[in-house]
C-alpha cells in the first residue's frame, strides 16, 4: 500500500501528502507501537498530537533518531528493521514541508492498529558471548545479535572477516541508545566457518551471538 502511494505521489513536494492518506499510514506502522496511549511515550496518533510537534518530529526523523533502530540501514540485512525508509523519511519531510496537510476526507485514514503486549527477550541456550576483537574456533549458524553491553551513543562498525578473507557486515551500531535495547536479527542466518574473525565490537561492550539454523537447501 506505502509503495504505492509513493509512486503515485512521488512526493512532489509534499504538495498531495495528507495526514488522512499517506503519513498517518507511516505512523501507524512505525511509531504507533510507543508513541499511543498506554505505550512507552506520548501519543502521535492523532493530527491533533502530531501537529504540535512537527519540527520535533522532523529532526528526529531526518537524523534517524526515531524509530529508535540504533543502526545504520543496509550494514547488515535484519528482518526486524523498525527503522524508516528513506522513501518514509522524504514522505515525512516533504509532508511537513509542505505545511503538513490534514486532507478534506477522513474516510480515508487507516483503522487504528491493534498493539500485541511486546514479548520479552529470552537469551537462547549455545548463544555466544563476545568481547572484543574474536577468532571462531568452530563453526557457528548466526541468527542475529544481542548488545547485552554496549554504551549510549555509541558508534562501531562490527563485521566478520571470513578465512578467505572476504569480509561480511554484521552490524553498525550508530548512536545507540540502550534504553532501547533490542536484538538485530538477519533475514538469513550466516554461517561462519571456524576461522572467522569477529572485529569491530568497543572495548568494555559485550555482544551475544545468537544461534540459528542452518539455512535449507533450495530445491
Amino acid at each position: 500500500m506505502l509503495a504505492v502511494i509513493l509512486a503515485v505521489n512521488g512526493h512532489n513536494g509534499g504538495t498531495n501528502l495528507t495526514w488522512n492518506r499517506e503519513i498517518s499510514r507511516v505512523f501507524f506502522r512505525r511509531c504507533a507501537d510507543c508513541h499511543r496511549t498506554g505505550g512507552s511515550a506520548f501519543s502521535l496518533m492523532t493530527y491533533a498530537e502530531v501537529q504540535p510537534r512537527l519540527t520535533q518530529i522532523k529532526h528526529q526523523v531526518l537524523n534517524r533518531l526515531m524509530p529508535p533502530w540504533g543502526a545504520v540501514k543496509g550494514f547488515g540485512d535484519f528482518r526486524n528493521d523498525q527503522g524508516l525508509t528513506q522513501e518514509e523519511i522524504e514522505l515525512i519531510s516533504d509532508w511537513i514541508d509542505a505545511d503538513a496537510p490534514r486532507g478534506n476526507n477522513p474516510n480515508v485514514l487507516p483503522p487504528v492498529p491493534k498493539f500485541s503486549k511486546p514479548s520479552n527477550f529470552t537469551r537462547p541456550r549455545d548463544s555466544l558471548n563476545v568481547q572484543g576483537d574474536l577468532i571462531l574456533i568452530r563453526p557457528f549458524i548466526l541468527d542475529g545479535l544481542f548488545p547485552e553491553r554496549l554504551e549510549n551513543d555509541a558508534t562501531a562498525r562490527v563485521v566478520a572477516q571470513f578465512p578467505d578473507s572476504h569480509v561480511e557486515p554484521l552490524v553498525w551500531f550508530h548512536q545507540y541508545n540502550q534504553r532501547f535495547q533490542h536484538p538485530f536479527l538477519f533475514r538469513q542466518p550466516l554461517e561462519l566457518p571456524a576461522g572467522t574473525r569477529i572485529s569491530g565490537i568497543p572495548p568494555g561492550s559485550t555482544l551475544v551471538f545468537l544461534p540459528g539454523k542452518k539455512p535449507s537447501a533450495r530445491k
